[in-house]
């Protein structure tokens, strides 16, 4: 409804998503501004290494539905010279109340609240934490629903006055930009410290062996978890334990030791919705019913 409101075209795509097709329509039809998820994203970006695609009318591109991770703002910006802004909304809120800015984006930051909105991280008792701690985010707007249709106690849950506790876990640093943590029910702990699933599959999608990484908890023999990663290798590249290894040793140089998957399989493909966001409960429900307790 946006585009209506603003007067604009759009162009609609009712077939299959594919890299392909998705970036000949854009290249045919020439939008000024582009719509997609980062999982769609790293799949352009494998297909536009084998054929050329010219997207020299879009002037801003836009990614939500999942964390965008830092790789592949800066690979797509080096491939086609457009920013790709991040951004976060819910049906709750109508539309994206976070994001990145033209001009001014800080890769894998979600950016900042957009005009008209407010944002809380807190702890579990309610109480703001200090910048730089991993906490709940919370959002106030006039756009926000105020109940769920009969609901009752969810929306007690969600509904806290003029706050709509959204469910994701964020921290926000020094400068005011956030980052995503994860899903509250994504969270994990390792060591007795929480792991964001976000970080782990960023550093992993840094390498340039990988197109796309799902990370989750793995429930070891003695009742503790520990990070399991699902990777998508890029085309042409062979699944072997040495590789397996040389991610391992990839992440623990980046982020902290603890967080390294201990485990990693190789697969064809991440589960995922209609959307193109990655659905890690699937996961989670296969290790269960692998490891049944």
């Amino acid at each position: 409804m946006f585009p209506f409101h603003a007067g604009a075209t759009t162009v609609l795509f009712p077939g299959k998503v594919q890299a392909a097709g998705v970036l000949e329509i854009a290249q045919r039809f020439r939008p000024t501004l582009f719509f997609s998820v980062p999982t769609l994203y790293a799949l352009m970006l494998q297909e536009a290494e084998r054929e050329v695609y010219c997207l020299d009318s879009i002037r801003i591109a836009v990614s939500a539905a999942e964390p965008l991770p830092a790789e592949i703002f800066r690979r797509w910006h080096r491939k086609f010279g457009v920013e790709i802004l991040d951004g976060i909304g819910s049906t709750e809120a109508l539309h994206i109340y976070l994001s990145a800015r033209p001009g001014c984006v800080t890769p894998g930051s979600t950016g900042t609240a957009v005009p008209g909105y407010e944002l809380r991280i807190v702890d579990s008792d309610g109480g703001e934490v200090p910048a730089g701690m991993i906490g709940d985010l919370l959002v106030a707007g006039d756009s926000i629903a105020p109940s769920y249709w009969n609901r009752h106690e969810l929306t007690g849950e969600r509904m806290r006055g003029k706050w709509f506790f959204t469910g994701d876990k964020y921290r926000v640093d020094a400068d005011g930009h956030y980052w995503y943590a994860g899903r509250s029910d994504d969270m994990f702990r390792v060591s007795g410290q929480w792991v964001s699933p976000t970080e782990v599959e960023s550093a992993l999608i840094e390498h340039n062996c990988v197109l796309e990484a799902a990370v989750v908890p793995y429930r070891e023999d003695a009742e503790l978890h520990t990070p399991k990663a699902f990777i998508v290798l890029r085309r042409n590249i062979a699944a072997t334990s040495e590789l397996a290894r040389e991610l391992q040793d990839f992440v623990k140089n980046r982020i902290a030791p603890y967080k390294y998957p201990r485990r990693i399989e190789f697969v064809d493909q991440l589960p995922k919705n209609a959307a193109g966001k990655v659905l890690r409960y699937r996961l989670r429900e296969r290790l269960a019913d692998e490891h049944p307790k």
